[in-house]
């Protein structure tokens, strides 16, 4: 009895706890016990943010309706600031990994506040956004008030014309992406996209003087600038649509009195026990919102071709006065597009040689190793911040509003450096195969005198031994295959790439939108009748790769790829050596129509085979539909 009693007892306990408290408790009292004598609790409170029908379909068009705002939460914690972690989480060494983190430390007790119901009981019902005046708690002194801009980057005026127009004419980037669909060759719709993001600033200007240089800040005071990319409305569809897991697609963050931690329960993150993390001060970090916003899908699988590079998302939630991470570097270049609310963003230089265009993110850092930020600014919506891997920032909410944005990254692990790892290895191996000097064995007695213990020894055989090093490092060179290397490199791309977002004249002249069919008790409207006056192209430029491998000619392709990052294994077709001839023709023709007969294979039944296993996988178009229907 007195067990039955102690467990119900327990369950009340439950019962008034809200989502942080459980998952806190569910770490075991000494998290709690060590927790409770740092003191200061993280304070809850607030409204729920408002729902929203279920999201549309892949490739679906139209400015969905966004709600208010979410409101500020009833109480604030002091000092409290975000980390946005820009690069997209990805599975393993090479991608847009995951964040560099400390172990989790333990956070401030959170006052079990009453349950769900307890609370409903407590205060009038709120409707979405709607009315009830919050509690309010002193500020912390860092996010009290707005500070001015300090910036040692450059800033794009809000006063001129071109930075207050939504993509020219107008719609945010609904419009926009429409827009960029009636351009005939992908690479030009990339570069008109790149042209929008760093709008005012020329692309050459911003190449020139801050792409891996110097960070960039754009205001517009155009809120509406970015509409139709992504908002909370989207963020809680994408919650209610049930296929979001806590540590796979979203984390709960914080970073109260200088420790970073993440709050992530284990299976799917259901919208009740999200907002409540929300309301009571954690930061909600989406990780590869591309997967489920067509928006983003659509818009990162644009860039990504101007890049040539993948470009990545992660969309950051954050409520007002509080902070979702600690100040680091990453190791992306990242672009954080403020959607909806705004944040205080501080961004310091690097400290050293070492940290300037890094090959990975940095753990996190404290306070006192930061020094003076070199641009500290309140982005609002519509603005833009660039800043280069290297540079470490830290932003956090004021007191006033809540912030949503998403930072687009690329650029991870693209440098000479991370292509000389692959080149080096397969230079060597071909003069090893090739050179009979890199095979000649070393010399007896080179123990005695090389080495670090013989490093200050003057010895005539040290001299001939470093020489015949270098002579041997020089002409390695002879031997590295680039072309290749490039080749592995843009496979390795093809790999990371989101599968194009078609038109719907591109639909329908793709075998994506070719009309077979079950009707009448049989299939119907099955063969794909190639003629040698068909004329055809490719879908985009930048979707295909020919790679001389070991096995053979492979041609790697994107249009098969997943929405989320690696879930399909690389793509590809081991072609016959006659058919690269044809396949490099309709590169070069791109973005023109060109007739099945040109191209360049030996006999029409090789040119109609090569054609219709293009289209059947999505690579090639055709100018007219193949079947009327």
């Amino acid at each position: 009895m007195a067990a039955g009693g102690a467990e119900e007892q327990e369950q009340r306990q439950l019962g008034r706890l809200s989502a942080l408290s459980v998952y806190r408790w569910a770490a075991g009292d000494g998290r709690l016990e060590r927790r409770r004598r740092r003191g200061t609790p993280l304070l809850a409170g607030g409204k729920r943010a408002k729902a929203r029908p279920r999201r549309r379909g892949a490739g679906s068009g139209g400015l969905e309706t966004e709600a208010p705002p979410p409101p500020r939460t009833a109480a604030v914690s002091p000092s409290r600031a975000e980390r946005a972690k820009e690069q997209p989480r990805r599975g393993g060494a090479g991608g847009s990994g995951p964040e560099t983190e400390t172990p989790p430390h333990p956070l401030p007790l959170v006052p079990a506040p009453a349950s769900r119901v307890e609370r409903a009981k407590e205060q009038p019902r709120r409707g979405g956004t709607g009315s009830g005046d919050p509690e309010t708690t002193p500020p912390s002194p860092l996010a009290s008030a707005a500070p001015p801009s300090r910036l040692e980057g450059a800033e794009a005026p809000a006063g001129r014309p071109e930075a207050k127009r939504r993509g020219e004419d107008g719609g945010g980037v609904t419009e926009l992406l429409l827009r960029l669909g009636r351009l005939e060759d992908s690479r030009q719709r990339a570069a008109e996209l790149f042209r929008w993001l760093v709008a005012p600033v020329p692309p050459a200007e911003f190449l020139g003087r801050h792409w891996e240089r110097a960070p960039l800040l754009v205001r517009r005071g155009d809120p509406r600038y970015y509409a139709g990319l992504f908002s909370t409305v989207d963020f809680d569809a994408a919650l209610r649509g049930g296929e979001v897991h806590f540590g796979t697609h979203l984390d709960v963050t914080s970073y109260a009195e200088g420790v970073r931690e993440t709050h992530n329960p284990s299976g799917r993150a259901l919208p009740a026990v999200v907002w409540d993390f929300y309301q009571n001060g954690c930061s909600l970090r989406l990780l590869c919102p591309q997967a489920f916003s067509p928006a983003v899908w659509h818009f990162l699988s644009i860039l990504q071709e101007h890049f040539g590079s993948m470009a990545g998302a992660n969309t950051y939630l954050t409520p007002p006065g509080t902070q979702g991470f600690a100040p680091h570097y990453d190791d992306i270049e990242a672009f954080v597009l403020q959607l909806e609310g705004k944040k205080h963003w501080r961004v310091y230089s690097p400290r050293t040689d070492a940290e300037v265009l890094p090959q990975f993110s940095s753990a996190n850092l404290t306070q006192a190793e930061l020094g003076e930020p070199m641009l500290e600014t309140v982005l609002e919506a519509g603005d833009l911040l660039y800043f280069p891997r290297g540079f470490i920032h830290q932003g956090n909410c004021l007191p006033d509003a809540h912030s949503l944005h998403i930072t687009v990254s690329s650029y991870q692990r693209n440098s000479w450096g991370d292509l000389l790892e692959k080149l080096l290895p397969a230079a060597l191996q071909m003069a090893l195969e090739e050179d009979v000097e890199y095979r000649q064995g070393l010399p007896m007695d080179c123990l005695r005198y090389m080495g670090v213990t013989n490093s200050d020894t003057v010895d005539a055989r040290r001299t001939a031994f470093v020489e015949k090093v270098q002579s041997l490092i020089k002409k390695l060179i002879d031997y590295a295959p680039i072309d290749a290397a490039v080749d592995q490199r843009a496979k390795s791309f093809l790999h990371d790439c989101l599968p194009p977002v078609l038109t719907q004249s591109e639909k329908a002249q793709s075998v994506y939108g070719f009309p077979a069919r079950w009707q009448g008790g049989g299939p119907r409207d099955v063969d794909i009748l190639m003629t040698k006056d068909t004329e055809v192209r490719l879908l985009r430029h930048g979707i295909i790769r020919l790679c001389n491998e070991e096995a053979g000619v492979m041609l790697y392709y994107t249009t098969e790829n997943s929405r989320v990052y690696h879930k399909e294994e690389p793509k590809f077709l081991e072609i016959d050596p006659e058919y690269t001839d044809g396949i490099e023709f309709l590169l070069s023709s791109y973005p023109n129509h060109v007739s099945v007969n040109s191209l360049p294979c030996e006999t029409l039944e090789d040119k109609i085979s090569l054609a219709t296993l293009l289209f059947e996988k999505g690579i090639l178009t055709t100018k007219k539909p193949l079947v009327q229907v």
